[in-house]
């Protein structure tokens, strides 16, 4: 088949291909699609095999024109696409090729055929040098407060809770159940503002109304009323500025029974643990390696935002369309639903489909953009494991993760699972490269507990 054709870039990472298939093609095409039709189609009068293309022409002439249109559309396009020289502009398999302003061409065999289509193909992006790249790393360590506060967690985790005594008042840690209801000027409720049974931690501020302070020292049956009043720059906007009056009364007070920090309670947290120390070791070790993988983290998102900010790179429509459908459908498979009931129910809530993804799963064209450009380096750069790196990595999960090597390999042994560990592996390669080639400059020192606080609030 002999074609032109002709290929512009346009907006969105999208293309616009006109071509044009010769005369001499277009009516031979029609001609052996009209023979092909002839012989298959059935007519009254006519021996199946022996209906005249005359007769075809006229009684279904301009539908069997368009779907030979359509044939041969798709045979050109078939050819230009494998081209070696259109290996750039082939269109992604998420976006169909359409006809520009819906503007299918009418098949005329003594004339050229010429059609325009527009589709999206994948981006590309030129990755400049990291010149000027600065990237602040916290200056972390695991201080003895943050063993204490972690030891703390599992006595509180292992921890039997009892009754308080009636007549003992409310004190820090206690666990208490609360009725509370909002009061209005007049001293009336507020319809809907009533709350019963509500349990917290005294002095965690795991309440609406942030009143630990307020009710401390309180006694189980007491009621009180509190008027308080929150700072304009509050983080819940409900509260901020504003003056609240509100009823509370104690309904129970418990207080925790924690274990003594012992050998019986290591051994009882896990039965590898022989001693307390084994338990501090193991907490130890593993709070390095969370603090480790958090520092690596916060490097590789410095990084990257910095590269995506540098490197514009514009994201085909389809493409994103296509990231928030599956985010989408991941997003129902956790809340065990499907994505059009999802849909339904964060539409009746108020939201919307696309503030809701933001929320749960980030930015996506960000994301988007931040894979490209590892992609892309990857490829600049040749990035490749060897099989003895991958021995590597086995031995490094399994110290990490105190089990044998051999089990280990067993959760790799799935293709697919050892294509992530792979994958995983060159991009931490391509990182370590990059950061030879960027300034990492030491930040500010914080605990371990305040980086990742940081994390949670941001």
């Amino acid at each position: 088949m002999k074609i032109s054709k002709e290929v512009t870039k346009i907006e969105n990472s999208a293309v616009r291909l006109t071509a044009t298939i010769a005369q001499e093609d277009v009516a031979s095409g029609y001609k052996d699609s009209m023979a092909k039709y002839s012989k298959n189609i059935q007519i009254p009068g006519f021996r199946k095999g022996h209906v005249p293309v005359a007769v075809l022409e006229r009684k279904y002439g301009e539908g069997l024109k368009a779907e030979i249109t359509g044939e041969l559309i798709d045979k050109a396009l078939n050819e230009i696409i494998s081209a070696e020289d259109m290996k750039d502009f082939r269109p992604l398999p998420y976006s169909q090729p359409t006809f520009e302003n819906d503007d299918m061409p009418v098949l005329d065999t003594t004339k050229d055929l010429t059609f325009t289509l527009v589709y999206d193909i994948f981006p590309s992006v030129e990755i400049k040098k990291l010149d000027g790249i600065k990237i602040k790393v916290p200056q972390a360590e695991i201080t003895q407060e943050d063993m204490d506060k972690e030891l703390k967690s599992i006595q509180e985790r292992n921890a039997t809770v009892l009754d308080k005594k009636d007549d003992d008042p409310l004190e820090k840690d206690d666990i208490v159940t609360i009725d509370y209801k909002e009061l209005g000027d007049d001293g009336a409720v507020i319809a809907g503002s009533e709350r019963e049974d509500f349990v917290f931690t005294e002095g965690s501020g795991e309440n609406i109304f942030k009143i630990d302070d307020d009710i401390l020292g309180m006694k189980k049956g007491e009621s009180k009323v509190i008027t308080k009043t929150y700072a304009k720059d509050d983080k819940d906007a409900d509260l901020a500025g504003k003056t609240k009056k509100i009823s509370v009364t104690i309904k129970q007070l418990k207080i925790r029974n924690l274990p003594a920090l012992d050998d019986d309670l290591a051994q009882d947290v896990n039965e590898k643990y022989k001693t307390l120390d084994d338990m501090k070791k193991d907490i130890s070790r593993s709070m390095n390696l969370a603090l480790e993988r958090k520092l690596d983290e916060i490097k590789k998102q410095g990084l990257l935002e910095q590269l995506v900010e540098k490197n514009p790179i514009d994201l085909p429509k389809s493409m994103v369309q296509a990231e928030n459908d599956g985010r989408w459908r991941m997003m129902a498979q956790q809340f065990k639903t499907t994505p059009e009931e999802l849909e339904k129910m964060v539409t009746a809530s108020g939201q919307t489909k696309e503030a809701m993804l933001l929320q749960w799963v980030g930015d996506t064209g960000k994301a988007l953009k931040s894979r490209i450009i590892v992609d892309q380096l990857l490829r600049d750069r040749n990035i490749s494991v060897t099989p003895d790196e991958i021995e590597e990595e086995y031995k490094k999960i399994a110290e990490q993760n105190d089990i044998s090597v051999d089990e280990v390999k067993e959760h790799y042994k799935d293709l697919k699972a050892k294509e992530y560990l792979v994958d995983e592996v060159k991009e931490n390669k391509l990182f370590e490269t990059l950061y030879k080639e960027i300034k990492l400059e030491k930040g500010d020192k914080k605990s371990f507990s305040e980086l990742f606080k940081d994390e949670a609030e941001a």
